[in-house]
């Protein structure tokens, strides 16, 4: 269904992308129904990300998406280290190279909190006073039913040590990079307009970046549009 790394191949009128290439997604290879997503039957989606936190709620990577037909060339891999820092280009020799395959499996919601005004670290969800419980009985049964994988397209959101919604947090970052100026408008500050595109479990590879995870996001009237270029980029790390 796709591969991680490879060459980076791009049409023409594409800007250099910003962050890393991580992985490109043949998305008429997607078994049917194998996502909760409206995608494009078919063409290539190209997945950028820097598995780190900025610290300023920016966004951490980009989405590209080329209908199929679209004339490419090969671009420059390292582009985007324009200051050519020899310790992210270590980082980026530890990015994962092969093909992907495609198993659909299971997603369930298991975080045990919600983002509530006045409370940064998120409350009890309302209404919903065992929900720590039920998330204990999935992350103990998990593994067996529907093991993770590096990369996952839709579904619910993944990381290390999972609290309240990544999506959620990459709404909140995307909407105060919005009012900043940082990032682009229209911007919903409902979780339920927005989905999650794909997540990658970068720390498997990434050695000194064990634990982190990207989130890209994207809100359903974007998606519907293929407005992938919309789409927002958040990384949970704990160095």
């Amino acid at each position: 269904m796709g591969q991680f790394g490879g060459p980076l191949l791009l049409p023409a009128d594409t800007p250099d992308p910003a962050h890393p290439f991580v992985a490109s997604i043949d998305l008429a290879a997607l078994p049917a129904d194998a996502t909760d997503l409206p995608l494009p039957p078919d063409g290539q989606l190209l997945l950028f990300a820097f598995p780190e936190d900025d610290g300023d709620g920016d966004t951490m990577g980009s989405v590209v998406y080329i209908p199929l037909g679209t004339a490419v060339a090969e671009r420059d891999k390292h582009a985007w280290n324009s200051f050519d820092w020899d310790d992210y280009e270590a980082m980026f020799a530890e990015f994962p190279e092969g093909p992907l395959r495609a198993t659909a499996n299971v997603s369930l919601p298991h975080h045990k909190s919600v983002i509530q005004p006045g409370m940064p670290w998120g409350g009890p969800h309302p209404g919903h006073p065992r929900s720590e419980e039920l998330v204990a009985v999935w992350e103990s049964t998990r593994a067996d039913i529907a093991p993770e994988g590096p990369l996952q397209i839709g579904g619910y959101a993944d990381e290390e040590a999972i609290d309240t919604d990544p999506v959620a947090v990459g709404v909140s970052r995307a909407v105060k990079a919005a009012e900043a100026g940082r990032w682009d408008g229209p911007v919903s500050d409902d979780v339920s307009d927005w989905v999650l595109l794909a997540d990658w479990l970068a720390g498997m590879d990434v050695q000194g970046w064990e634990s982190a995870t990207v989130h890209w996001v994207i809100q359903r009237e974007d998606l519907a549009a293929r407005r992938f270029d919309r789409a927002f980029t958040s990384v949970f790390w704990n160095p």
